[in-house]
C-alpha cells in the first residue's frame, strides 16, 4: 500500500514535474501476482528530476501578520490494533486541538475542522510544526500513541494555493520506525494569511473511489526510518564579549589579578524538528574548542526544513544571551530521487550575524538580531562543525567528545591564505550626519573593525570628514580629487572553488533575466512574431552556451574539499546538463512564444534553486558609516560578489565595479519608526582576492593614483596668559591618530621594511574645514545679537560684550560685518520680530549664560538681547565662486592649517572663535612601496616607556595604519538635465486624502527641486531641472558605462511642521559624451516605495551631458560640439522640450456621472449635498448638486464631456482625479472624497458613427410599433390547463443539460410515466446536488434528467462574463485622510458612474461623432422586491471553544434588518440553512445587502462569525440581468416553475432594445428573428418535449435565445465571509442566492422551497441466529479449546451497543442464539447518509447532528466473569453498500469484505434496496496489521419503515412481542452451561463426559485390590482349615 503515492521530498519539487492527468479516476487495480496496486497510465508527462530538492522559502517579511490555519481531520483508516477507541490531536505551533472519541473502530470518521490564529511573521511562523497525533483514548496515555505525522508549516505554504486538500497521511512511530505505517490519516490543511482565498475543503465529486494511493503523503521512502544527526562541533572564534568587566575591575582594585580575561562564556545549541541538544560552557573563552559531538534522533526523512544553530553565552545571573544564530537549509544538503545523498555538511565554519559587536552594560537595542530576525548587521563569530547522518538507529547519548583522530583530520580544513579586501570610495552623498565627521569602514568578518580593540589596526576606515551642504538640501563629504581607499587584510580558507561556482550561476541567471526581460518587453510592444522569435533564440542559444560551461574543481593541493562539495557540484552539472538538453528541444519544438517562456521561466527557478552555496564560510564584506564613535548605518555585501578569479567567467559580479550603495539603517528600528531619510548614498569599488594577487586591483586603478600615506595629528590647548600650547591638560597625547586613541610623535615613524619616504612631512589641512558656513548657499542671513545689561535698580547698557552670535561668543558689530566677496547685500539690518520677543525685539533674562530668555520685562531680568539679520546674496557666476575657493584655500594653506573646536570631541572648524579651547592639524607623509606585496604597517618605535602605563595602548600604538587614497588629476565637467513631467497615484499626506507634492533631486554632490502643486495626487509639473558644473572624477567613458544614480525622493509641503515624506526612487541617466549624439531620452515610469508600500509612480528622463573643453585638442573627448540650447522657459522654471514630451491628441471623454453612495459624515456631520469634481490634465468639468442623498443619491444630470489635448500613448495618460465636495452653509465647500483613477485605458473605445446610430434607431422604433402584430398564439386549451395541474409534481422537460457547454438543449425521445416513488426525492435540493456532481445524493433526478443550475464557486461579480456587473456603471471608493499603513481602510464613500474616452477629429471643425452614453435607464429610485436564499455554510470560523459554532442568519437591508436567531443551527461550522428571507427596499438609495452569520450565545451577547455584502444595484443596472437567474426550461409548474416577474419573450424584447438589436420578429411560434439571425425551435428541442409541465412554444423559444446571449443564468454563488476583526482573512463561506423583482414589472413568480431535506426515521431488526467457526480462546481445566461466545451489535454513530446472551463452552466455535437486535435511526434516503442528533455532554444544550454512512458493527466476543471480556472478531457493514452474504458457512471468507485495497472486486448490495437479506458474514482480527478470520455469523437483516415497524411488532431479544418472525429459545447442545451454577451437569458434562474411563478403571482395580485383600485376608485361615479338615 505504502508503496505508492507521492513522497514527500518529491511533492514539493515544483520546478521537476508537470502535473499528471490520470486517464482513468476508477479504482486502483491489484496485480494477482504481487498483490501491489498496478500504477495508473499518465497521459503527459515531462521529465522527471532525478536528483528533487525542496523550494526554499526566501526574502520572507519580518512583520507581524495576521495567519490563520485551518486543519480539517477527515477520517482514518486501518490504524493498527482491533477494537480501539481512536481520538485525533493536531498541534501547530504549540496550540493543541483534539477531535472526538470514536467508539470501537479502527477506521473511524471525524470530518472535524480546527482553526488557528497567529499574529507572527512570516519568517517565523513557516519554521512551527504541524503535528498530527491519532491516540488510542482507552489506553493508559504512556502506551496510547497509534501514530503521528509531522511536517513544518512552510512545507504546506510551498504547495499550490498554500494548502494540503483530502491527502492521507501515513502514520507511523516516531519511536519504532521500523514498524512502518501505523494507519492512514486524510486531511485538509490550509495557511490562509491576509487577502488569500481560502481553498474549499468539500470533498471533491469523483473522489467516491478515494483513491489513497495517489493521494497518499508519506515521507521519501516506503516508512520513515529512524536517524541520527551527527554534529562534530570542533571550535568557534571572533566570539564577541558578552559580559560586563565590573568584576574585573573589583579584582584589580583588591589586586586579585589574574591575567586579563576573554569576557563571554559560549556554549552551542544545535536544534531541528523541535529538539535540541547544547555543548559544554566555555568559560572566559573567545575562541573556545569544544570538540563535541552533539546528536539528534530524527525521523528520516524529515518533513522540516532548518537546522538552527545557536550560540549563547551562559550568565549566573541572568537569562543567558543569544551570540548569534545560523539556519542551514535541509534542502541543501540533501537531495532526494534516484541520485540523491543523506544531509551531509562540512567541516567547514558557519558564520554568525547579528548587531554590532560593541559592548555596552545597556541592553542592545537590536538584540533581535541575533535570534536571526532580520538582516544580521555585523559578523559574531564563526564555528567549524560537521554533520553526519547515519541511518537506522537513534542516538544513545546527546553529547560526546570528538576522538582526537578526527580532531587531526579536520587541521587540513583550517589551513589559512592571505586575502585583502581594497576599497575605493569615488562619493557618499545624502549624508545624514552632520554634527560630527564622518568616516566609513570596511571589515570583513573581524578584519578590519575599528571599535573592537582585539583586533589589529588597519586602514580600514576613511578618514573623518566633515559633510557640506549641498546647496538645497543634502549634505556631501568633499572629497573631490583625493578619493579615500581602504584595504582590509584576513586570513581564510580558501574555498574560492565553492564561491567562484556560486558566481559562474548567478551571472547565468543575471544573463538569463536580463534576456528574458528583453523579450517581455518585446512581448509588451507588441513586437512582430519574426522579431520576438529572433530575441526568444537569442536568449536560447546564450541559455545553452552558458550551461555548458564548465563549473570549477577543487584545485589539489589549493583547496581542501568535502564530500557535500563534490555531491553539489554533481547535482549542479546534472541540472545544467538537463537545462541545456531541454533548451535544445524546446528550440526545435517550440511554437508558442508565450509557452516557450514559461518554459524557460521553469529553467530561471531550477537554476536559482541550485545558485546557493550552503558552505559559504567566507563572511560577508559590511561597510558601516560612523560618526563620532557611534556606528550609524550599514550595507552587507555577500563575499563572493567581490571575490577575485583569474577566469573571467568565475569572478563576482560586483568585484571591482563603479556600485552605488544605499546605506541602511540597522535592525527593524528605522522601519517601525518610519525613518524616511536615506543614512548616506555611497559610490564604491569593491574587491576582494588573495594577497598575492591583489595587483589586480591595482591594475583596475587606471583613472587615478593609488597614494600612501602616514598620518598623525598635532594637538594643542588654549591656556589663559600663555596662550596655544602643547603643554597642560590637553586629554590626549601630543601628537595622536584622529580619535586621540593612541600617541603617534612624528619622529618614532619608520617607513616598514619595502617602503620608503617620499618628500617630508607636510601639513594637509582636512578638505571640509575650506567649506565656510554659507558653501552651497544661494542666499544667507547674517546675524548678531545686541547685548545688554543692567544691576538691580539701573537702566539699560551695552553689555561687556555689546556683540555676539546665537551661542554667546563675541562679534564685531553689525555694521562692521564683512561682505565676503561675490555676495551683495539684499537688505539692511533688520530687528527679527518674527519671535518670543516685546515690539522693540528685545527678549529678557537674568544671565545671559543661563538662557531662558522670554518677551516680558520682569524687575529681576538683569539682560536682555535683540537679534539683527540681513540677507546676502550670491551674484558672482560659479567660476568666480571656485576661483575664490582656490584663493582661500592658498591663503588656508599659507597660514598654519589649524583647526579649532571648543573640546576634542566636539566639531572642529577652520576659524577661531572666543569659546575656542583646543585645536589640531594634520600632518602627511607620502609612501613609496619598493617590494610588492610588503605589509604598509608602521612598527613605532618608543624610547623610556613608563611600565605602569596600560598595555592595551602600547599595542595599539605599536601598529599605525597609514592613509591612503586614490588621487585624481582633475574632474571632467558634466551637466545633468532632469526631465520631470508627472507623477500618479502618490500617497496622500494631508487629512484631506491630497497631498502637496514636489520632487527633489539628488544627484552626487548637487540637489534640486521641482516647484510643489497644490492639491494633488497626479502632479503634472512639466519641468527641467539642470545641474550645472557637475565635476565628476574618473574616466568619461567608465561614467557612461557604469553612470552614477539619480536619487528622486518626493515630499508633501506643509505649512508648519516638517515636509512629509512620500517615498523615493532611483534612476539611471542616459550619458551624452558629446553633445551632437542625436539619441533622446525616453520618459518612463518609475515605481516609488516608501519602505516596504508601494506610492505611486514618476514620468521622467534624465540626461548626463559632457561638457566640451573649448581649448581640448581634437583628439581628445573634450572636444565635442557645444551642449544643447536649454529648453523653453515658463516663467522662470524651464518647461520639458519637445523632443521628449509627450505628443498630444484631441481626445473626448464622456463622463457618466450617476450617484454617490455610502458617503460617510465629514466633521461630524453627514454629507447630503454633494457634487463631484472631474480632473484630467488640468482641465475641470463639475457635476450638479445632488438635493438630498436621503431621497435620491442620483444625479439629474449625468454626463459630462469632456474636450481636451492628452498623450496619444496610453502610457503618458494622465489620471483622473475624481473629487466629491459637500455643500454647506455659508458657502462652505469641504471635500470629502477623492479617488484617483490611474489608467482610463479600460475604457477606451472606437467612436460611435453617426449614420448607423440612426438606422438602428429606425428598427427599433419599428419593433416597440409592430413587433408582437397578432402573431402571439396560444397553442394550449383551458382543458388540458387543468389535466397538467392535476398529473402533481411531474418536474420540467426531462432534458439532459450541460451547464458547462451551455448547448441547446436536446430532448429525449422516450415518453417517461411519472413514478410516485420518484417524486419526494425530487426536490430542488436533488437540482443543487446534480449541479454539484454531488450524484450520490440525487440519483432519481439525474435519472429523469432534469435541469440543472450553474454552481459558481466565487462570487457573481468574479465570474467572468460578469465583469463585476461594472458594464453600466463601475464602482469607484472615495479615499480621504493620509496614507497609513497600520490604519483601517480610510473608504469613505463611494462614487458610481463611468468614463469612455475615444479620439475626436483633430480639426475643430469637423463633425463630432455622436454620445456613447445614451439611452441611460431612469435615474429615479425603483421599489423592488429582494428575495435572499441562503443554501449553507461551509468551514465557519469557529467561535465556541469545543471548535464548533451555533450559527444563524441575520439580513440588514437599509434601516430593515431580518434576525433568524430562533432557527440556528447548533454545534456545526458546515450548517445546512435551506432558508429563503424576503424584503421590499428603494433602489439605490438602500442597495447594499449585508448577510450576516452570527454565532448563538445564550450567556454573552452573540458574536460576528463574518458578513458579505451585496450591491444590488449594479445587479439592478446591469445588462446582463442579474435581477433573476434565466432557468434552464419554461415550466408552468414543478421544481422548476417560472419565477421571475416577465416572461421570456418580454426579458428578449427588453434586451433588443437596450442593446440597440433589430428584433425580435416572431413566424408564428416556431422562430424567431433577432438582428441577423433566425432562431427555430425545432433547432433547440428536435423532439416535442413530453413534460406536461412545459410553457407555451414561442415563450420557450425565447428562453432558448437568451441562453445563447451573455445573462446571467439560474445559479448559486459561493461567497466568503469576512470579519472585521481580522481583515482580509476569510471566515468561512456561504452559499447562496438573490432575486430582485422591481415591482413596477408586475408580481413575482413563486418563490423556490429550498428548506433542508428532513430525515425518515427507519428501525434495523437484526436477527442472530447461529455462529459458525469461532475462534477457541480458551482452555478449560480438564485442557479442551472452548469459548463462551456472545454477539454484541451496535450503528456506529448512535452507540447503543445490544449483546445477545452468552452461549456458554462452544466446543467447536458454534453458537446458537435465535436473537433479535433493534435498532432505530434516522435516514436521508436521498442522500444516502444516517442522521445522528446526540448531545456531546451532559450539560449540553443542544444536541449535534452528524451525517455519517449507516454503518452497523457485530462483534463475537468471549465471556469472562472473573476478567474483562475477550475480543475475537469484527465486521462493520455499510448498509448503502454491504457485501451479499454467503449462504453456506462453508464459502464465507474474509475476502467477501471490502477492503482499501481491494474495494473493487467485491459485489455490493445496498439493504435498503433489498429491504431483507440472510446468510453468513465473517468476523476478523486485525491486531496484527493484517485481517485473520476468527470467525462467522449467520444473521438475518430487515430494515423496516416506524410505521411498519408499528404495523409488523417485534421485541428485543426473545422479549415480547416476539413474532414477525417468532424466536424459540435456541437448541444449544446439553453441554452448553456455566459451570458454577449447575453442579450436575458440571459432573455429567464435564467431569463425568471427560474422566469416566479414569472412574471405571478406578472402580475396576478398586474390586480388583478388594478381591485380592479379601482373599489375602481369608486365605491363611482357609488354607489352615483346609489342612485341618484335610
Amino acid at each position: 500500500m505504502a508503496g505508492k503515492g507521492q513522497v514527500l521530498g518529491e511533492s514539493l519539487l515544483g520546478e521537476e514535474e508537470e502535473e499528471e492527468e490520470e486517464v482513468d479516476p476508477g479504482p486502483p487495480q491489484i496485480d494477482p501476482a504481487t498483490g501491489q496496486v498496478i500504477p495508473r497510465p499518465k497521459k503527459k508527462k515531462r521529465r522527471v528530476n532525478k536528483m528533487g530538492r525542496r523550494k526554499l522559502l526566501e526574502n520572507l517579511s519580518n512583520k507581524p501578520t495576521d495567519f490563520q490555519i485551518r486543519v480539517k481531520v477527515l477520517e482514518a483508516r486501518q490504524l493498527q490494533g482491533g477494537n480501539i477507541q481512536p481520538v485525533a490531536k493536531v498541534t501547530v505551533a504549540n496550540q493543541t486541538k483534539q477531535t472526538r472519541v470514536k467508539k470501537s473502530t479502527n477506521s473511524p470518521s471525524w470530518n472535524e475542522a480546527f482553526f488557528f490564529n497567529f499574529k507572527k511573521s512570516p519568517a517565523d511562523l513557516m519554521d512551527e510544526l504541524v503535528e498530527f497525533k491519532v491516540f488510542n483514548s482507552k489506553k493508559l496515555r504512556s502506551d496510547s500513541l497509534i501514530g503521528s505525522f509531522k511536517c513544518d508549516v512552510g512545507m504546506v505554504y510551498l504547495e499550490p494555493r498554500h494548502s494540503f486538500l483530502h491527502k492521507w497521511l501515513l502514520l507511523s512511530d516516531p519511536e519504532d520506525t521500523m514498524s512502518g505505517a501505523k494507519g492512514y490519516l486524510k486531511v485538509c490543511v490550509c495557511v490562509i494569511g491576509p487577502g488569500d482565498e481560502a481553498p474549499s475543503f468539500k470533498p471533491v465529486a469523483s473522489e467516491e473511489s478515494d483513491d489513497i494511493e495517489s493521494n497518499l503523503l508519506r515521507p521519501a521512502g516506503v516508512q520513515l526510518q529512524p536517524a541520527t544527526f551527527t554534529l562534530k562541533l570542533y571550535r568557534a572564534e571572533d566570539i564577541p564579549r558578552m559580559d560586563s568587566a565590573f568584576m574585573q575591575g573589583v579584582k584589580k582594585v583588591f589586586g586579585i589579578g589574574e591575567e586579563q580575561k576573554e569576557l563571554v562564556d559560549p556554549y552551542f545549541v544545535f536544534s531541528f524538528a523541535g529538539k535540541e541538544v547544547q555543548s559544554k560552557i566555555m568559560y572566559n573563552n573567545d575562541h573556545p574548542d569544544w570538540n563535541q559531538i552533539l546528536k539528534i534522533g530524527i525521523q528520516f526523512p524529515s518533513m522540516c526544513e532548518r537546522l538552527k544553530f545557536i550560540v549563547r553565552d551562559w550568565d549566573r545571573m541572568t537569562e543567558d544571551d543569544i551570540v548569534g544564530t545560523h539556519y542551514l537549509p535541509l534542502s541543501l544538503m540533501c537531495s532526494t530521487g534516484e541520485f540523491g545523498f543523506l544531509p551531509t555538511f562540512g567541516p567547514s565554519f558557519v558564520n554568525f550575524y547579528g548587531s554590532t559587536r560593541e559592548y555596552s552594560d545597556l541592553p542592545d537595542e537590536y538584540d533581535d538580531l541575533n535570534l536571526g530576525k532580520g538582516e544580521g548587521v555585523a559578523y559574531r563569530g564563526r564555528a567549524l562543525v560537521e554533520i553526519q547522518t547515519t541511518l537506522g538507529e537513534l542516538p544513545e547519548v546527546p553529547v560526546e567528545d570528538i576522538n582526537n583522530d578526527d580532531i587531526l583530520r579536520v587541521q587540513k580544513f583550517m589551513r589559512r591564505r592571505k586575502y585583502k579586501l581594497h576599497a575605493a570610495f569615488l562619493n557618499a552623498t545624502m549624508v545624514s550626519a552632520i554634527d560630527a565627521p564622518v568616516e566609513f569602514e570596511v571589515s570583513i568578518g573581524n578584519y578590519g573593525n575599528k571599535l573592537d580593540e582585539n583586533t589589529a589596526p588597519c586602514p580600514s576606515t576613511t578618514q573623518p570628514t566633515n559633510a557640506v551642504f549641498d546647496g538645497c538640501h543634502y549634505y556631501f563629504l568633499p572629497w573631490s580629487g583625493t578619493k579615500p581607499c581602504v584595504v582590509v587584510e584576513s586570513s581564510w580558507e580558501d574555498i574560492s572553488f565553492r564561491l567562484e561556482g556560486l558566481n559562474l550561476l548567478l551571472k547565468i541567471i543575471d544573463t538569463l533575466e536580463a534576456n528574458i526581460e528583453q523579450v517581455r518587453i518585446g512581448i509588451k510592444a507588441k513586437l512582430p512574431t519574426p522579431e520576438l522569435a529572433q530575441l526568444l533564440i537569442s536568449l536560447l542559444d546564450q541559455l545553452e552556451q552558458d550551461c555548458r560551461k564548465k563549473l570549477p574543481e577543487p584545485t589539489p593541493g589549493r583547496h581542501v574539499s568535502n564530500e557535500l562539495d563534490r555531491l553539489t557540484r554533481d547535482y549542479r552539472e546534472f541540472e545544467l546538463e538537463t537545462i541545456a538538453n531541454n533548451v535544445i528541444k524546446l528550440k526545435t519544438s517550440a511554437t508558442d512564444v508565450l509557452e516557450a517562456m514559461a518554459e524557460v521561466e521553469n529553467y530561471l527557478q531550477i537554476l536559482k534553486n541550485i545558485a546557493k552555496e550552503p558552505q559559504n564560510s567566507m563572511p560577508d564584506v559590511v561597510i558601516w558609516m560612523i560618526s563620532g564613535d557611534k556606528r550609524l548605518a550599514y550595507y552587507r555585501i555577500p563575499a563572493n560578489e567581490v571575490l577575485w578569479s583569474q577566469n573571467p567567467d568565475y569572478i563576482g559580479r560586483l568585484c571591482g565595479r563603479l556600485q552605488t550603495l544605499q546605506l541602511k539603517f540597522p535592525g527593524l528600528k528605522a522601519e517601525k519608526e518610519k525613518v524616511s531619510e536615506v543614512p548616506a548614498m555611497l559610490r564604491t569599488k569593491i574587491w576582494l582576492g588573495l594577497a598575492n594577487e591583489d595587483d589586480a586591483w591595482h591594475r583596475m586603478q587606471t583613472e587615478g593614483e593609488l597614494a600612501v600615506y602616514a598620518e598623525t595629528y598635532e594637538n594643542q590647548c588654549n591656556i589663559p596668559v600663555v596662550g596655544w600650547t602643547k603643554k597642560g591638560p590637553l586629554g590626549r597625547p601630543k601628537w595622536s591618530d584622529s580619535q586621540g586613541k593612541c600617541s603617534l610623535p612624528r619622529e618614532s615613524f619608520e617607513p616598514p621594511p619595502g617602503w620608503r619616504w617620499e618628500g617630508d612631512w607636510y601639513v594637509s589641512p582636512e578638505l571640509s574645514m575650506l567649506f565656510d558656513k554659507d558653501a552651497g548657499h544661494k542666499t544667507y542671513m547674517e546675524e548678531c545679537y545686541e547685548m545688554h545689561s543692567r544691576l538691580p535698580g539701573t537702566s539699560w547698557g551695552p553689555a561687556t560684550r555689546p556683540w555676539t552670535d546665537v551661542k554667546g561668543d563675541e562679534m564685531a558689530p553689525k555694521d562692521s560685518v564683512d561682505l565676503p566677496p561675490g555676495w551683495v547685500w539684499e537688505d539692511v539690518w533688520q530687528i527679527d520680530l518674527s519671535r518670543a520677543v516685546d515690539e522693540e525685539g528685545w527678549e529678557y533674562c537674568v544671565e545671559s549664560t543661563m538662557g531662558g530668555y522670554g518677551p516680558v520685562e520682569k524687575r529681576y531680568h538683569l539682560c536682555r538681547r535683540r537679534r539683527w539679520v540681513r540677507t546676502r546674496k550670491l551674484v558672482e557666476d560659479a567660476k568666480q565662486k571656485k576661483h575664490k575657493l582656490i584663493q582661500e584655500k592658498k591663503i588656508e594653506e599659507a597660514a598654519e592649517g589649524w583647526e579649532y573646536a571648543p573640546l576634542f570631541n566636539l566639531k572642529f572648524h577652520a576659524t577661531e572663535r572666543t569659546m575656542d579651547m583646543v585645536r589640531r592639524r594634520r600632518w602627511h607623509r607620502k609612501m613609496i612601496c619598493e617590494k610588492k606585496g610588503a605589509d604598509c604597517y608602521f612598527a613605532m618605535k618608543f624610547e623610556g616607556k613608563k611600565k605602569d602605563e596600560d598595555d592595551k595602548e602600547d599595542f595599539n600604538a605599536a601598529y599605525a595604519a597609514p592613509r591612503m587614497f586614490l588621487t585624481f588629476k582633475k574632474p571632467f565637467k558634466y551637466q545633468m538635465r532632469a526631465y520631470i513631467y508627472q507623477a500618479r497615484d502618490l500617497l496622500a499626506g494631508d487629512e484631506t486624502g491630497l497631498s502637496d507634492p514636489y520632487a527633489r533631486l539628488s544627484f552626487l554632490t548637487q540637489s534640486s527641486v521641482t516647484e510643489k502643486k497644490e492639491k494633488s495626487l497626479c502632479p503634472t509639473w512639466d519641468q527641467t531641472l539642470i545641474f550645472e558644473e557637475l565635476e565628476i572624477y574618473g574616466d568619461p567613458r567608465a561614467i557612461e558605462e557604469n553612470p552614477p544614480e539619480v536619487m528622486i525622493e518626493l515630499f508633501d509641503y506643509d505649512k508648519f511642521g516638517s515636509n512629509e515624506f512620500l517615498g523615493r526612487t532611483k534612476a539611471v541617466p542616459m550619458v551624452k559624451l558629446d553633445p551632437a549624439d542625436a539619441r533622446m531620452p525616453v520618459l518612463q515610469w518609475y515605481p516609488i516605495s516608501r519602505g516596504q508600500e508601494d506610492g505611486g509612480e514618476l514620468l521622467a528622463a534624465f540626461e548626463l551631458f559632457l561638457v566640451p573643453d573649448k581649448n581640448a585638442s581634437m583628439e581628445s573627448l573634450l572636444a565635442g560640439s557645444d551642449l544643447p540650447f536649454l529648453p523653453p522657459k515658463k516663467g522662470d522654471l524651464f518647461l520639458v522640450p519637445n523632443g521628449i514630451r509627450p505628443v498630444m491628441q484631441r481626445t473626448a471623454i464622456e463622463v457618466l456621472c450617476w450617484g454617490v453612495r455610502n458617503m460617510q459624515k465629514f466633521q461630524l456631520s453627514a454629507v447630503t449635498s454633494p457634487s463631484i469634481e472631474f480632473e484630467c490634465g488640468g482641465h475641470v468639468q463639475e457635476s450638479n448638486v445632488i438635493k438630498s442623498t436621503k431621497k435620491n443619491p442620483n444625479f439629474t444630470e449625468n454626463i459630462l464631456f469632456f474636450d481636451v489635448m492628452l498623450p496619444r500613448e496610453e502610457l503618458y495618460m494622465p489620471p483622473m482625479n475624481i473629487r466629491v465636495r459637500d455643500h454647506r452653509q455659508f458657502g462652505r465647500k469641504p471635500t470629502v472624497g477623492i479617488h484617483v483613477l490611474k489608467s482610463l485605458e479600460e475604457f477606451r473605445c472606437d467612436p460611435v458613427q453617426a449614420e448607423l446610430a440612426e438606422d438602428d434607431d429606425g428598427v427599433q422604433g419599428g419593433l416597440v410599433n409592430g413587433g408582437r402584430g397578432g402573431e402571439h398564439v396560444i397553442d394550449m386549451p383551458a382543458e388540458e390547463r387543468k389535466v397538467e395541474r392535476k398529473s402533481g409534481p411531474q418536474i420540467g422537460q426531462p432534458l439532459k443539460s450541460f451547464p458547462q457547454l451551455e448547448l441547446p438543449a436536446l430532448f429525449r425521445g422516450k415518453q417517461e410515466e411519472p413514478d410516485p416513488v420518484v417524486d419526494e426525492e425530487i426536490d430542488w435540493w436533488s437540482k443543487y446536488y446534480a449541479s454539484t456532481g454531488q450524484t450520490h445524493k440525487c440519483k432519481k433526478y439525474i435519472e429523469k434528467g432534469q435541469d440543472k443550475i450553474e454552481v459558481y464557486q466565487t462570487h457573481l461579480e468574479d465570474v467572468d462574463f460578469t465583469n463585476g456587473f461594472s458594464d453600466f456603471c463601475s464602482t469607484f471608493e472615495l479615499q480621504r485622510g493620509k496614507d497609513e499603513e497600520d490604519e483601517e481602510s480610510s473608504v469613505v464613500g463611494e462614487f458610481k458612474g463611468g468614463f469612455k474616452v475615444y479620439p475626436l477629429p483633430p480639426d475643430p471643425n469637423d463633425e463630432m461623432p455622436s454620445k456613447v452614453f445614451t439611452n441611460l435607464p431612469s435615474s429615479t429610485p425603483e421599489e423592488c422586491i429582494v428575495r435572499v436564499y441562503v443554501i449553507c455554510g461551509i468551514d465557519f470560523q469557529p467561535n465556541d471553544t469545543s471548535g464548533l459554532a451555533d450559527p444563524y442568519i441575520e439580513i440588514i437591508l437599509g434601516n430593515k434588518k431580518i434576525s433568524d436567531r430562533d432557527n440556528y443551527k447548533p454545534n456545526t461550522i458546515d450548517p445546512v440553512f435551506g432558508q429563503m428571507f424576503e424584503l421590499t427596499t428603494m433602489l439605490p438609495v438602500q442597495k447594499d445587502l449585508t448577510i450576516r452569520i452570527k454565532d448563538y450565545d445564550i450567556i454573552s451577547s452573540d458574536d460576528v462569525i463574518g458578513e458579505t455584502t451585496i450591491d444590488l444595484e449594479n445587479r439592478y443596472l446591469s445588462k446582463v440581468r442579474a435581477t433573476c437567474g434565466l432557468q434552464k426550461s419554461y415550466c408552468i409548474a414543478g421544481v422548476n416553475q417560472w419565477r421571475d416577474c416577465i416572461k421570456p419573450r418580454q426579458i428578449l424584447e427588453n434586451y433588443c432594445k437596450q442593446n440597440h438589436v433589430s428584433g425580435p420578429h416572431f413566424y408564428g411560434n416556431n422562430s424567431v428573428k433577432v438582428g441577423k439571425k433566425i432562431h427555430n425551435l425545432a433547432d433547440y428541442e428536435p423532439n416535442k418535449p413530453v413534460d406536461p409541465n412545459v410553457g407555451p412554444a414561442d415563450e420557450r423559444l425565447a428562453l432558448h435565445v437568451l441562453h445563447t446571449l451573455p445573462m446571467v443564468k439560474e445559479h448559486v454563488e459561493t461567497r466568503p465571509l469576512f470579519n472585521p476583526i481580522q481583515p482580509g482573512i476569510e471566515q468561512g463561506k456561504i452559499q447562496m442566492w438573490v432575486d430582485i423583482f422591481p415591482k413596477s414589472l408586475g408580481p413575482p413568480g413563486p418563490p423556490f422551497n429550498i428548506e433542508a431535506r428532513k430525515a425518515k426515521d427507519y428501525v434495523l431488526r437484526i436477527i442472530i441466529w447461529n455462529t459458525v467457526d469461532v475462534v477457541l480462546d480458551e482452555e478449560s481445566i480438564t485442557g479442551e479449546k472452548m469459548s463462551d461466545i456472545y454477539v454484541k451489535g451496535w450503528v456506529s454513530g448512535i452507540d447503543e451497543k445490544q449483546k445477545t446472551d452468552v452461549h456458554y463452552r462452544s466446543l467447536d466455535g458454534e453458537g446458537n442464539f435465535n436473537w433479535r437486535f433493534i435498532f432505530p435511526f434516522s435516514y436521508v434516503p436521498a442522500e444516502q447518509v444516517m442522521e445522528v442528533r446526540k448531545k456531546e455532554h451532559f450539560w449540553s444544550l443542544d444536541e449535534t447532528v452528524q451525517h455519517l454512512q449507516p454503518n452497523i458493527v457485530i462483534q463475537v466476543w468471549d465471556n469472562d466473569k472473573f476478567s474483562m471480556d475477550d475480543f475475537l472478531g469484527t465486521v462493520s457493514l455499510n448498509l448503502n453498500a454491504m457485501p451479499m452474504p454467503a449462504k453456506k458457512a462453508s464459502s464465507c471468507k474474509v475476502s467477501m469484505l471490502p477492503d482499501i485495497t481491494t474495494g473493487s472486486e467485491v459485489k455490493l448490495v445496498s439493504l435498503f434496496e433489498q429491504k431483507r437479506l440472510r446468510g453468513f458474514w465473517p468476523v476478523y482480527n486485525d491486531d496484527t496489521g493484517t485481517r485473520t478470520l476468527t470467525g462467522k455469523v449467520e444473521m438475518e437483516m430487515e430494515l423496516v419503515s416506524v410505521e411498519e415497524a408499528e404495523e409488523r411488532p417485534a421485541g428485543q431479544g426473545q422479549e415480547e412481542p416476539n413474532m414477525n418472525p417468532k424466536l424459540d429459545p435456541p437448541k444449544r447442545p446439553e453441554t452448553s452451561f456455566l459451570w458454577f451454577t449447575s453442579p450436575w451437569k458440571t459432573l455429567r458434562y464435564i467431569i463425568w463426559r471427560n474422566y469416566k474411563w479414569y472412574f471405571i478403571g478406578f472402580l475396576v482395580l478398586l474390586l480388583i485390590l478388594l478381591l485380592v485383600f479379601l482373599f489375602l485376608y481369608s486365605f491363611p485361615g482357609e488354607v489352615s482349615q483346609w489342612i485341618v479338615n484335610g
